[in-house]
């Protein structure tokens, strides 16, 4: 019968690997892939290698802290207690890859272990506590960060970085197929600061992917490394792949989700949405918080997409060329910039909200990323209170 529950408890803590893999991959790349530096196929590599290296350097740390620090007794954690901890996880998080919505792991993790730590009576709620008022204040952070560089600095911004919307019509990192193995192919730019942001906003990407794997492995493997039953490097690596067969193929829907349809996203926005992202997030855990990087993410997402279009353009602005949100400093064909009749013009025009990020898809994100994790913790109380096989 262990042998049978531990062979379980590995398959599932590889499920939740790939719904991890998929909901997280949209966050870290899909600013990205949104603006067209690269392909879904290199979005998912990047994700796969950097995420691996998050997790076998600073992950044993993170998966310490949920198997340990959470709650107060670790034999709380038995193998059929530890299958059914990951299980509720991994439904969960495939609830949120199923609609497209990249949703907290974080959040979805520790409020199952919460609970089955609450069902118990070994929950210690002030870790929790700090751990939940941190989860609340990081995406308020991210969404008025955001908001204020896309009200007032964003057309500098949009000038120096010069990609428009719509002007690729292939990523300009590729992987081609020909011959025995893939090969990357960088396409012709428009000039050194094109290609110096695609180099920024993948490296960025790349960060996010690497913090994700510091904190979000633990949600896959704490539960199952709590039993005792399995070394941690082996079940590291278990992880890690996962996520990587995730990443290929469940989080093209993700990668949609917030490269496309919250907002259009340009390179300059990309990069902003990416910097936040990580600051906040690499912040957060380098003081012991497993941050919801998911949800500071998309919330910059919106703070940036409201920023731009609820931005006035100013005497100056004219004056000076700067656009309004529709052309917030374009540049020419020809390279030059606009004349400052030509951007009066287009000021004139200043877009809804509506126009900048859809209010419809946003809604639907943010009603998901608060589902997933509400029915993992419900989910996981009512399993560990009332059934009667994982009471204790």
């Amino acid at each position: 019968m262990s042998a049978l529950l531990l062979g379980v408890g590995v398959l599932v803590a590889v499920f939740v690997g790939y719904n991890i893999g998929g909901s997280t991959t949209g966050p870290a790349f899909g600013p990205a892939v949104g603006a067209d530096v690269i392909g879904k196929g290199v979005a998912a590599a990047l994700m796969s290698v950097c995420f691996a290296l998050g997790a076998l350097t600073v992950g044993p740390e993170v998966v310490e802290t949920l198997a340990g620090d959470l709650l107060r007794d670790q034999s709380v954690f038995t193998l059929r207690s530890s299958a059914a901890v990951l299980l509720v996880i991994g439904g969960a998080l495939f609830l949120g890859n199923y609609a497209g919505v990249p949703t907290s792991t974080s959040m979805t993790a520790v409020g199952a272990v919460a609970a089955l730590g609450f069902a118990a009576g070994e929950l210690d709620r002030a870790v929790l506590g700090e751990i939940v008022t941190w989860w609340l204040v990081a995406p308020v952070v991210g969404f008025w960060v955001a908001g204020v560089v896309g009200r007032y600095w964003y057309p500098r911004l949009h000038a120096w970085l010069a990609l428009e919307d719509g002007r690729r019509e292939r990523p300009l990192v590729r992987v081609v197929s020909s011959g025995i193995t893939p090969r990357p192919v960088v396409e012709s730019t428009d000039g050194r600061r094109e290609l110096s942001g695609a180099i920024v906003v993948v490296a960025v990407g790349c960060l996010m992917a690497y913090a994700s794997g510091t904190s979000n492995i633990a949600n896959a493997v704490a539960p199952l490394y709590a039993t005792g039953e399995l070394e941690l490097d082996p079940l590291l690596l278990l992880g890690s792949a996962a996520v990587a067969v995730g990443a290929f193929t469940i989080a093209r829907r993700t990668l949609e989700t917030l490269g496309n349809d919250i907002t259009a996203l340009p390179l300059p926005a990309a990069i902003v949405v990416a910097v936040i992202s990580s600051a906040i997030v690499v912040s957060l855990s380098a003081v012991g918080i497993p941050a919801s990087f998911v949800i500071v993410a998309t919330m910059s997402i919106v703070g940036l997409g409201w920023g731009r279009a609820s931005r006035t353009p100013t005497l100056t602005d004219v004056a000076r060329g700067e656009d309004a949100p529709t052309a917030v400093g374009a540049l020419a064909a020809d390279g030059e910039r606009d004349s400052p009749a030509s951007s009066a013009q287009e000021t004139a025009d200043a877009p809804e909200a509506a126009s900048l990020f859809d209010p419809s898809t946003t809604a639907r994100v943010v009603v998901m990323q608060n589902v997933v994790p509400i029915v993992a913790t419900v989910g996981a109380f009512v399993l560990f209170e009332f059934v009667p096989i994982f009471g204790h």
